[in-house]
């Protein structure tokens, strides 16, 4: 913690003041800047008598969207498919009830048109869930890419199952070895095999949720929640790592991606669409947020900050956690608390935290 209050000290402040106020009992925070480590530490506790630690395993939800988003770039990259290939090219069951010209572009930057199809997770089988998801029909009024609206769940499941049947290898190991392995996120997974998540259980930090002015232990720690794979909702892993992704991602890829790819995927392909999900305008590339202050730096939902330049690309995890890049600046941020305070008292905690590293770094 004094390593942090050091270098960082407005935002080590503001997330002891979480604390304080109950927002959460932990944060684990990696800062990069000019592929010099800032900060990779825990603040308070990951569970009761626990310190969070950076070697911490936790939860990140949607912020480990952007991890299936490049396996697919992969993919891509190896010519095995292309981002305008319909995905009944790969699940032909997938094109029923009017989804049969969506595209993994339109799944990408979400304007594909079946968001609230519930998969089920984690009480059915991956199986269940993609027949689930197939037989689902496309949202009433729906325009396949010009709607636009964040897709929590559905449209995840769909791309690992294409990263399935092209790799025949089983989503989880898929992702272990077209992006985390060759990263070195050796301690980060999206679904635990069994005997990982019993040697590692103990140091899952715990999640809470704030209901009626208090935090409520969920079961996101649990094995069900850990072991059975959710590609836009259970990526978990110290955040360090996630850091580490974002740094390969601004390093131009090097050395997993193509220059061209990293490009591709973090710039603009949704501009000035009002999000019918987020209830806000904002600009997507293909699996990443990308910086939308343009439409109100102050209202804007899991945004990167006042401070961040334009081009700056991440995702956040609901109630929870942001990680991102800034270009311009050099800089990487991955942040996670393991309290969901609700909304609004998350978007406030967020924003704070966000513009104190801007402003201890002296980017502000």
């Amino acid at each position: 913690m004094s390593a942090l209050s050091d270098r960082l000290p407005t935002t080590a402040q503001r997330i002891l003041e979480g604390i304080e106020k109950g927002l959460h009992t932990g944060v684990q925070i990696y800062v990069s800047l000019q592929g010099e480590t800032i900060a990779d530490t825990g603040i308070g506790e990951a569970r009761p008598g626990v310190p969070m630690t950076a070697k911490t395993i936790n939860l990140w939800l949607s912020a480990g969207k952007p991890l299936t988003a490049m396996a697919i770039a992969r993919l891509w990259e190896q010519g095995q498919l292309s981002l305008d290939d319909r995905v009944t090219r790969f699940i032909p069951e997938f094109g029923t009830h009017g989804k049969e010209p969506i595209t993994l572009l339109h799944i990408l930057n979400h304007t594909a048109g079946f968001r609230n199809v519930d998969p089920g997770w984690p009480e059915l089988s991956w199986e269940e869930s993609i027949l689930r998801i197939c037989e689902a029909p496309l949202e009433d009024n729906w325009q396949i890419g010009k709607t636009a609206g964040y897709h929590v769940s559905s449209s995840w499941f769909i791309l690992g199952e294409v990263l399935q049947r092209i790799t025949e290898t089983p989503y989880p190991q898929a992702m272990r070895e077209l992006i985390l392995e060759p990263l070195g996120m050796t301690n980060s997974w999206l679904g635990m095999p069994e005997e990982v998540y019993t040697q590692n259980k103990d140091n899952i930090a715990y999640v809470y949720q704030r209901d009626k002015g208090e935090m409520l232990l969920t079961d996101w720690h649990e094995a069900p929640r850990c072991v059975k794979p959710s590609p836009g909702g259970n990526a978990r892993g110290p955040i360090r790592e996630l850091g580490w992704f974002y740094e390969c991602l601004l390093n131009s890829g090097m050395p997993l991606f193509e220059p061209q790819t990293v490009e591709t995927m973090t710039t603009r392909h949704r501009i000035d669409e009002f999000d019918l999900t987020l209830q806000h305008k904002v600009d997507y590339g293909l699996g990443f947020i990308v910086n939308s202050n343009r439409y109100g730096a102050r209202t804007v939902p899991y945004g990167f900050g006042e401070a961040a330049s334009e081009p700056t690309f991440g995702h956040g995890g609901s109630q929870s956690s942001i990680a991102f890049a800034d270009p311009e600046r050099e800089l990487v941020v991955a942040v996670v608390a393991n309290g969901r305070p609700g909304e609004p008292k998350h978007q406030r905690r967020a924003k704070e935290i966000n513009d104190a590293i801007y402003t201890d770094l002296g980017l502000g």
